[in-house]
This record gives C-alpha cells, sequence and structure tokens, in this order.
C-alpha cells in the first residue's frame, strides 16, 4: 500500500517537470503526507493542471463522505470491476507527483521500522492515480483521488506485499490522455515498475505522526539504537 509520501519540490517545479500549463495549487517542500490531506496532482483537461485534491477517493454516488477514509489507495487488479473506481479509470485519472515515500517493514522484535524509498538520481515521479468530484448536500464540490497499487517487484517484496504503481515519464501522457479508454491498455501501464532505480533506507519513527512534517523525515538513521535492515 501506500500510506505516506513525500513531495519537497515545490510547486512552480513539479509545474515544470510534469509541463503544466496552469498551476491551481501553490505549495512548499512536504515530507510526510497522509491520508485526508490535500496533494498535488495533475491532471488533462484542455490544458495539462497543477491542482490539489484530498487524499482518499469519495466516489460520486458516496451517500457520505467518510467513505474516502477506507478508499487512499485502489488495486490495480480490480480497477475495472470495483465500483468505486470503474468509472473514474475510464475518464478521471491523474499523476500523484512524489520524490519518494514510506513502507514500514516488521522486525523480529515485533517493532515496525520505517523505510524511506526514493529514485536513487533524486528524481521527481508520477503515482498512477484516480479522481473523483462529490457533491454535498448543500452542493458544494469535494474533490478527491486515490493512489493505484499493484503486486510488490523484487525490490520492494522483502518490505511488503503491495507497492503504489510508479509510472514511467513516457507513459505518463497516455495515462492522462482522455482518449485512452480500453481496459487492457490501461491494465498494460498498471505493472511493478523495475526496481533497479530505487532505493530504500531507514528513517526516524517520527514519521508515524502525520502531524510531524520536517526534513529530517528522510534523513538516514544513524542512532544504533534505532533497529536497521541488513544490508543498511
Amino acid at each position: 500500500m501506500c500510506g505516506r509520501f513525500v513531495l519537497h519540490h515545490n510547486s512552480a517545479q513539479v509545474a515544470k517537470r510534469f509541463n503544466a500549463q496552469k498551476v491551481l495549487f501553490e505549495f512548499g517542500a512536504r515530507y510526510n503526507i497522509a491520508p485526508s490531506q490535500p496533494v498535488a496532482a495533475i491532471v488533462q483537461n484542455v490544458e495539462r493542471q497543477l491542482t490539489a485534491f484530498q487524499w482518499g477517493l469519495v466516489p460520486f454516488w458516496a451517500k457520505d463522505p467518510s467513505m474516502g477514509n477506507r478508499l487512499i489507495n485502489a488495486r490495480a487488479e480490480t480497477l475495472a470491476e470495483k465500483a468505486a473506481f470503474k468509472y473514474a479509470l475510464r475518464k478521471r485519472r491523474c499523476l500523484i507527483p512524489a520524490d519518494g515515500f514510506y513502507e514500514w517493514q516488521k522486525q523480529e522484535n515485533g517493532d515496525k521500522q520505517p523505510l524511506h524509498i526514493r529514485r536513487n538520481d533524486g528524481e521527481l515521479f508520477a503515482f498512477a492515480g484516480l479522481w473523483e468530484e462529490w457533491s454535498a448536500p448543500d452542493g458544494s464540490p469535494l474533490q478527491t483521488c486515490t493512489i493505484i497499487t499493484s503486486e510488490p517487484n523484487e525490490f520492494l517484496k522483502p518490505v511488503h506485499h503491495r507497492m503504489a504503481v510508479i509510472l514511467r515519464p513516457e507513459e505518463e501522457a497516455a495515462w492522462l490522455d482522455p482518449s485512452l479508454q480500453s481496459v487492457n491498455d490501461l491494465m498494460r501501464v498498471l505493472q511493478p515498475r523495475e526496481d533497479e532505480a530505487l532505493e530504500m533506507f531507514p528513517v526516524s519513527k517520527k514519521v508515524g505522526s502525520p502531524a510531524y512534517d520536517a526534513p529530517d523525515c528522510i534523513a538516514p538513521i544513524a542512532d544504533e539504537s534505532e533497529p536497521t535492515l541488513p544490508g543498511f
């Protein structure tokens, strides 16, 4: 799954990387983005836009927005079948820009060690996402999103049984293209990414608190009292 991620590039840098012609969401560095918070997203309308969605998808037909608390991730294998996702899969796809993300690995003593995973070249990347617009009883709109997950690649398999789908740069335009509606074509994009471009290392357990958001979230731990993974 993907329950926390990092985006320390600012809105101008993100807009440039993803060729967004219009910026509707200004933001600075974030080191511990959590569900229910606003996240940056790239959508394709007449032009590419950098906008914001609340993390946790609320389907347009939901009776209560609290449904979004359970839909921060969407399994790639069942997107075309699940009522919560199948409409968005065809018409409301987005890119979720990121610099990295966190997973927690269970240790022999029962504790869970947070790991930071990122590209080994430090470059921005995009998760495959879906978005929706829900209307409150008073008519006010709520735009939300979810991050798609798949089976893990060999690199992440020892850590977790799911991983967020990271799109290759050449796949980003296709994912946003509203004319692409073939489920088979879309499923080919939603595959585990090659692992040679990723690196991971243990970080402070401070990232366990969604209220904590500081640069040291992504600093490799140096305190020997904190458990580390073999080989790190």
